[in-house]
């Protein structure tokens, strides 16, 4: 089975080491790929946005599947294109990809449904938005409707925050994306990730994990796309993960389906749990970066033939296997991110890093000549197994002390929460 996968990033490089270890696998194509990636895949200068040079690709080079990384793409419509030229592709339609690219149709879904998630309102000016977060009062979260590399959204812990926060989406620092807002309820409680294989049809749990957004230890500091992950989520209890699927996970699927716009791909719950249960705080239409990461590490199974079941509605009949170790992964950034991120410092002693028994997943990365150097603002995803979420932790940063890059940094708390509870038990 020849397959093309698209994306650049620590994602995709996950998904490529995963999908290299398939029996199925003929040739693996990327596009455009990243330096850790080429070592798995033959890396193309292709366009993801133009779909009829990326269906041409397809054509040309027998790809039977077709595996879409980030979130742009499949707004875009490239699954369509796909589809219409009779390929499979692992991801969602442009329909269906509202779910990520527009957050008030993921709130007005969630009214149809009778879904749990925060009371909320949108709006398309600043007037109106600012009257609404006064009269509700801080803390309270303000969020562009469409997609901002995850930098959209802001809690805020103040008035004069969530003032300024609207400020920002309608005059433009998130670009067209900030053209109408999300002013909604804050909701307390512990956050996790739940993930789900979707053949339109089918919803089949795909692992849990907890991300940490905010830049800074003590999770301090602006929000970024995530600093590190550990999967799975001591949190997401199998009563909590059933309460997900019936309440929230379900009824999307019917929801989207009554829609004209059956999901298909991944779908990624972000929620918030308390004592009442879970809710939902967004939708993700693709993999986490970096959950992703440590999924891959964990699934037992081979990857390639749950994603081209979901991709064909096959999943009715299968089930996801998982290793009973923990993994977690740490984000090294390059200095200045989530502004603007310092490029082409040089790396080195990624072999060393690996030679302790982690993973280093490529990000921001680039070669000049034989030189790995920074190209993004995350840059390297620096990931471990372990016993348990502890163990994890400390071979993910024994191999962080081996990698020789002073222009980068990383978070040094991954993994707190859980560290924290098995600590108490």
């Amino acid at each position: 089975m020849n397959v093309l996968l698209i994306g650049s990033g620590g994602r995709e490089h996950a998904l490529a080491w995963k999908i290299a270890q398939s029996p199925l696998l003929g040739t693996l194509y990327a596009a455009p790929g990243n330096p850790g990636i080429a070592k798995h895949a033959v890396l193309s200068a292709l366009d993801p946005f133009d779909h009829s040079a990326v269906v041409a690709f397809c054509k040309d080079k027998a790809i039977d599947l077709v595996v879409v990384g980030p979130e742009a793409p499949l707004v875009a419509g490239v699954a369509d294109a796909l589809n219409d030229a009779g390929i499979s592709v692992f991801g969602p339609s442009a329909a269906a990809a509202q779910l990520e690219g527009s957050k008030g149709f993921t709130k007005d879904l969630c009214a149809r449904e009778n879904i749990p998630t925060g009371a909320y309102q949108r709006f398309n000016n600043a007037p109106k938005a600012k009257a609404y977060a006064r009269a509700q009062g801080a803390p309270i979260v303000i969020k562009a409707d469409g997609l901002a590399a995850g930098k959209g959204v802001t809690v805020a812990m103040t008035l004069d925050e969530a003032l300024s926060a609207i400020d920002d989406c309608f005059e433009g620092a998130f670009g067209e994306a900030g053209a109408e807002v999300v002013v909604e309820e804050f909701l307390g409680g512990e956050e996790a990730s739940f993930f789900c294989l979707c053949d339109g049809t089918t919803a089949l749990p795909f692992g849990t994990a907890q991300d940490h957004k905010r830049v800074g230890d003590g999770d301090t500091g602006p929000n970024t796309g995530g600093m590190g992950a550990y999967s799975p989520a001591p949190v997401m209890t199998p009563e909590l993960i059933a309460r997900t699927m019936e309440e929230i996970i379900e009824p999307t699927m019917r929801g989207m389906a009554a829609m004209g716009a059956p999901f298909t791909g991944v779908l990624y719950a972000g929620l918030m749990i308390d004592e009442t249960g879970p809710r939902l705080i967004e939708y993700n239409a693709r993999f986490g970066d970096p959950e992703c990461q440590v999924l891959m590490m964990r699934l037992k199974d081979d990857v390639l033939t749950l994603l081209k079941a979901a991709a064909e509605g096959g999943l009715a009949d299968l089930s996801a296997s998982w290793s009973d170790d923990a993994a977690l992964t740490v984000v090294m950034a390059a200095e200045g991110y989530p502004g603007t991120p310092k490029k082409g410092t040089p790396i080195s002693g990624l072999d060393a890093a690996e030679a302790t028994g982690a993973k280093v997943f490529h990000a921001g990365t680039a070669l000049q000549g034989d030189q790995l150097v920074a190209q993004g603002g995350r840059v390297l995803n620096v990931t471990a197994l372990g016993p348990d979420v502890t163990t994890a932790q400390a071979r993910a940063y024994a191999a962080i002390d081996a990698i020789d890059w002073p222009g980068g940094f990383c978070r040094r708390d991954i993994g707190w929460r859980a560290v924290e509870r098995e600590g108490k038990n």
